[in-house]
């Protein structure tokens, strides 16, 4: 066996471990999270006559994630364990097992108002804060990541942008950490509000789905306001979520043709690799739900598979909160200045107040949903 061999299988070895660690830290602190969760539920006021149930799991998750987050870089031990932090992939398991709890039904009675809700939606963010981001001088690459992100469904879609158009790592983690900034206050922030208006679930599922920018922070601020509001609010994001290869494709072509002065046009196979997978696994899951291949939830012991199925879900959901808590990075917004924060800020106002309005028009009139 040859040096280099050996140093490969050792740096194998080792990355393996950091992973296997990171998952550990991951595990026991979504442990933590349910423990406060399970012990805030038993307290009938809180404060302010607000009940203890109020404080879903998703907010313990995403609190107990920025403390160990400060925690693991104060003690100099964030990097080893980070490549277990894993929020996409957590929140694929969790929105594909989240389609096995509902009927296809409900997704096709969503599904033309959450179409109709997301090319309005994606088409008037995406533009606004493209032109917003020019007015502050930002480089187009930089304001096709934030465009992107912002209009769609924040670090995916980031990801996915700055790939089409070549951005620097440092302005996707600039994104990423705004994205993660913002999406955690709305996401606690956003329910209140939709309760203050009595706003009916499907309508504040809509608005949720339409506003805030992460997918997990989306199911989180569902997740509290009730179980219709989740539904449609993951509908409503996963059909956004549908437009990232169009978008990429796009960015991807007028980048190289018209940026960088390309003749050259990329593939449309891009679509198809930019495609979230996952919707298909949560649609095919909904389907074998509705056809009966998987019972509906007992209500009652002895408990069925679609009992631990929903079990299984709210784990994977409570594991993506706690890594987005760890992953976030205030640092590379340091880096860039202020500029890039202002146009964010304005943009998810004006995010927000639109998808205020389209859901309500939509799922308030247009297409009631029918749960």
């Amino acid at each position: 066996m040859t040096t280099s061999t050996i140093k490969q299988e050792n740096k194998t070895s080792s990355t393996w471990l950091n992973f296997v660690v990171g998952l550990v830290i991951v595990v026991l602190l979504a442990i933590l999270a349910h423990s406060l969760k399970n012990w805030v539920y038993g307290i009938k006021d809180i404060g302010g006559g607000i009940p203890g149930k109020v404080l879903e799991y998703p907010l313990w998750a995403a609190l107990v994630g920025l403390i160990a987050n400060f925690v693991l870089k104060t003690i100099n031990f964030y990097e080893y364990p980070k490549t277990g932090f894993r929020t996409e992939l957590f929140l694929k398991i969790g929105l594909v097992l989240l389609g096995a709890t509902i009927s296809f039904k409900v997704i096709v009675t969503a599904a033309a108002g959450a179409i109709i809700q997301a090319l309005i939606m994606v088409t008037a963010v995406y533009f606004f804060s493209w032109w917003l981001g020019g007015k502050f001088g930002l480089p187009d690459t930089l304001r096709a990541v934030m465009s992107t992100a912002v209009s769609i469904c924040g670090v995916s879609a980031a990801i996915a942008a700055a790939g089409s158009v070549l951005a620097k790592k440092e302005e996707i983690t600039y994104i990423t950490a705004l994205v993660i900034i913002t999406a955690l206050p709305l996401m606690i922030i956003a329910p209140l509000l939709a309760g203050a208006m009595h706003m009916p679930e499907p309508v504040a599922g809509a608005w949720f789905g339409g506003n805030v920018d992460t997918t997990a922070a989306v199911v989180g601020a569902g997740t509290i306001y009730g179980e219709t509001a989740q539904q449609i609010a993951s509908i409503v994001k996963q059909t956004q979520n549908v437009l990232i290869g169009v978008v990429a494709f796009l960015l991807a072509l007028y980048f190289t043709t018209v940026v960088e002065g390309k003749k050259e046009k990329p593939s449309a196979a891009i679509i198809w690799q930019r495609f979230p997978k996952f919707v298909l696994g949560f649609i095919i899951a909904s389907i074998l739900f509705s056809i009966g291949w998987i019972p509906a939830a007992a209500k009652e012991a002895p408990f069925n598979a679609a009992n631990l199925i929903a079990a299984m879900k709210d784990w994977a959901f409570c594991l993506a909160f706690v890594c987005m808590g760890l992953e976030l990075s205030v640092s590379g917004i340091k880096k860039m200045g202020w500029s890039p924060v202002i146009v964010y800020l304005i943009v998810t106002v004006f995010n927000t107040v639109l998808a205020l309005g389209v859901s309500w028009l939509i799922f308030g009139w247009l297409f009631p949903a029918s749960l």
